[in-house]
């Protein structure tokens, strides 16, 4: 921090947001004692600046977006002429102290998204100017009754926003609630919360919400009530009396029918969810619009006649939507062409459908799109080579692509997730991967590219981080989803599909890669040499090949390996020493021709391995040799599928031949292999 500020002895704001200390603590103590505001948000600051304590004078302490892995000093709570904390998105965790009563001057109280736990201390009562109270997204616990209660007690005519969402807070909402009369945000979605919605209007209804519930919230504009189990009643002419910029109605029950008619009297909306609601409505027209933000999650459909399945009939042209989230739905048919006028689309996720044909080349239109999952459809043909260079997340997991990997995914130099898996994809795996330099570039956690943030900072802000973008995808031997950490992740799966011949050594330049993946392929040849130098690997799987040799002493280098598997290839010689080795277990090995612990095998003295250059003899007459059979197997299995091509239109046989095909291929390729 400048030197200079310290004589300014009039200096009553400071703003330094957005600035790279870089984990150094600004010199805060030099600050002038009359300082009343203090900005330091997003400021990759590791440590609380203690110096703070020094500034009685705060009456605005931001401190948002951060680093502190600490508890909230005691200290802080000295600061009673605070009127704004904002504490939120840091790492601070342990509980809160009742010595929060002391800030009897707070207006504004954020600490939301950390990893705070415990009860809200009764002192809470003593905060009786306290208008915005968030604690989202924490692990705090106890009875929401009694954090109504406490505010009760002389703020609840100030309070207009009350988000406690995703804790683990249990208990009724309790009659109080009704008291908050200036209430505009409260959120209590994805807590343990039970019991009757709360009477308003002298009137009580067990788990369904009508008109009444909402006659005197005039204000209300931000309505998050998410992953309940709560049914929605109005009549078709109710015309509410709030205007809503924000309506998040996860999983609660409405008219399967229709859209909610009341919807068209909110003219300021522009964030929507009602995504398990059970919606079907037979087409939504959402064009020539201003909407901004995510499509919730409704499977709109359009059936045709009564014999062709139902397409999908979503019109979104002329819109300037971030994000479209459409996953866990039963859509089918093709992506229709007017996704292609989303020229603003950073995120689109249409995972876990029934969608079909190859992508759309339209696609390529979407230039900003920066996270793409399609997992867990029925998509053919080969990978797209126009993808654009924005590109973080691609994940075309579990379909059924084939033809080889295209060499253009290499110039995707931000691509941070790759994952291909479950597909019918042949050829060798690309060389070129060394040039993703997000993947071989090793970051620092301030230098890691925000990939949370992949909607601008100012949709964010505005929604107080109602979405952060998420990928889900295999790593350390199980389905793992990553949200706000999403930028320190890098992963690259291209398992179980038909891919054959050596593993690159150039994929030992992929520094920054946490999981690799090549299961259940074809891949021949040995392990490479300098797989050591791949020193952020977390989760290493070669399983089920046909790789030989011994395994690379290099190995022992990768000290944050948690999760080993080589099992089932033809490796021989003994395991490399090292503390992570030998704490797996023996099935990581198994299916191979080694020895040494934790195997119980023990290794010959005296066994002679073969010469390095004996053994790339063995390989390259197996090339000139196996070859011949290689290509008359995987002839005879191309002319079995043209044959019986025509005979397979029914989709579910084609899967089940496909995958029978695949079995009968890579037996064959096995068995030239243990021939050669």
């Amino acid at each position: 921090m400048p030197s200079g500020i310290a004589n300014l002895t009039s200096l009553k704001v400071l703003d330094l947001s957005g600035n790279h200390f870089n984990s150094t603590i600004p010199q805060v103590n030099t600050l002038p004692s009359l300082l009343v505001e203090l900005h330091l948000s997003a400021c990759e600051l590791y440590h609380m600046p203690s110096g703070i304590a020094n500034l009685t004078s705060l009456k605005v302490l931001d401190l948002f977006d951060n680093y502190f892995n600490s508890t909230i000093p005691q200290w802080l709570y000295s600061l009673n002429h605070l009127e704004s904390l904002h504490l939120s998105s840091n790492d601070f965790h342990g509980e809160i102290s009742s010595s929060l009563g002391n800030l009897t001057a707070l207006v504004d109280l954020s600490l939301s998204d950390n990893q705070l736990e415990g009860e809200i201390p009764n002192s809470l009562g003593n905060l009786c100017k306290l208008t915005s109270f968030g604690l989202s997204s924490n692990n705090f616990r106890g009875r929401v009754s009694e954090i109504f209660e406490s505010l009760s007690s002389c703020s609840f005519g100030q309070i207009d926003s009350l988000q406690l969402s995703d804790n683990n807070f249990s208990g009724h909402l309790s009659d109080q609630l009704r008291i908050f009369k200036n209430l505009r945000n409260l959120r209590l979605s994805n807590n343990s919360i039970s019991g009757p919605i709360p009477i308003i209007d002298h009137n009580s209804f067990e788990g369904v919400v009508s008109e009444v519930h909402f006659t005197n919230l005039t204000r209300l504009s931000t309505f998050h009530a998410n992953e309940n189990s709560l049914t929605l009643k109005t009549s078709p002419d109710w015309v509410p009396p709030f205007q809503l910029s924000t309506l998040s109605l996860s999983s609660w029950r409405l008219d399967p029918s229709q859209l909610p008619a009341w919807l068209q009297s909110q003219k300021h909306l522009s964030y929507l969810n009602m995504s398990g609601t059970g919606i079907s409505e037979i087409i939504m027209d959402l064009s020539r619009n201003q909407l901004s933000g995510k499509v919730p999650n409704i499977a709109s459909t359009h059936w045709l006649d009564d014999f062709n399945p139902p397409e999908v009939v979503i019109l979104l042209g002329s819109n300037q939507f971030n994000v479209v989230n459409l996953e866990n739905n039963n859509l089918t048919g093709k992506i229709p062409s007017s996704i292609g006028d989303l020229l603003s689309l950073q995120s689109l996720h249409l995972r876990n459908n029934n969608l079909s044909g190859e992508l759309p080349v339209c696609l390529q239109n979407c230039r900003k799109l920066m996270s793409l999952d399609l997992r867990a459809n029925k998509f053919v043909g080969s990978i797209p080579i126009w993808f654009g260079q924005s590109l973080v997340v691609l994940i075309l997991r579990s379909n059924m692509f084939q033809g080889t990997i295209p060499d253009e995914l290499c110039s995707l130099t931000k691509l941070q997730i790759l994952d291909l898996a479950h597909n019918n994809l042949s050829g060798t795996i690309p060389r070129c991967f060394q040039k993703l330099s997000s993947m071989a570039t090793k970051f620092s956690s301030e230098e890691a590219p925000s990939i949370e943030f992949i909607i601008s900072h100012a949709y964010i802000y505005q929604f107080s981080k109602s979405y952060t973008e998420n990928a889900v995808f295999v790593a350390k031997g199980r389905e793992v989803k990553y949200g706000t950490v999403l930028r320190l992740v890098a992963s690259l799966d291209l398992s179980r599909n038909m891919l054959f011949g050596e593993i690159p050594e150039e994929l030992t330049n992929l520094i920054n890669l946490q999981t690799l993946n090549l299961s259940n392929n074809l891949l021949t040849g040995r392990i490479p040499s300098k797989i050591g130098d791949m020193g952020a690997l977390e989760s290493l799987d070669l399983s089920v090949n046909q790789l030989s040799g011994e395994i690379s002493p290099s190995i022992s280098n990768l000290t944050f390996l948690n999760h080993l598997n080589l099992s089932y290839n033809n490796l021989t010689g003994q395991i490399p020493k090292s503390t992570q080795l030998q704490s797996f277990d023996f099935s990581s090995y198994a299916g191979n021709k080694l020895c040494g612990p934790p195997l119980e095998e023990r290794c010959s003295t005296n066994e002679a391995m073969p010469p390095v250059g004996d053994e790339k003899h063995s390989e390259g007459h197996l090339l000139e040799d196996g070859g011949f059979y290689l290509s008359l197997g995987l002839g005879f299995a191309f002319g079995f599928w043209v044959v019986l091509g025509s005979l397979l239109s029914n989709v579910p046989w084609s899967n089940a031949f496909s995958q029978f095909q695949n079995r009968i291929v890579k037996k064959f390729y096995a068995a030239i292999v243990e021939r050669y």
